[in-house]
């Protein structure tokens, strides 16, 4: 599968992106997905992942409560609502899927086998 990232770009502190994920070569469906990112001169952190089914979602800290992941697999797209951006929130943002309906270490980039090919997100103070 082949993933594609976009609806990234420049936004004031406190607005809204919505960045979505596109899948091409198999259908979205048969794949777990999550969401990373990466600041510059940092690692790359994981942000949020949503089970095969669509029925599980999870978080890191720091976008909790904040940003809503979701998937439309009739469209062959998750979507990574994000709200209430913070400054901090400035970074490369990458999504991945991993194989199969395994929920274990679903924060880990060593289950995600595909990866896109990331989106730049700003966010000014």
């Amino acid at each position: 599968v082949q993933l594609q990232a976009f609806g990234g770009g420049l936004v004031q502190a406190g607005g809204y992106l919505r960045l979505s994920c596109a899948a091409s070569g198999r259908t979205l469906s048969s794949y777990g997905i999550g969401w990373f990112r990466q600041a510059p001169g940092k690692e790359r952190e994981f942000v949020a992942a949503i089970s095969r089914s669509g029925s599980m979602t999870y978080y890191a800290d720091s976008v909790k409560g904040r940003w809503t992941i979701t998937r439309a697999d009739a469209k062959n797209t998750v979507y990574l609502q994000m709200n209430s951006l913070k400054p901090e929130d400035t970074a490369v943002y990458y999504c991945a899927a991993r194989d199969g309906s395994s929920w274990l270490e679903r924060h880990k980039e060593r289950r995600y086998a595909y990866w896109g090919q990331g989106t730049q997100v700003t966010v000014s103070s």
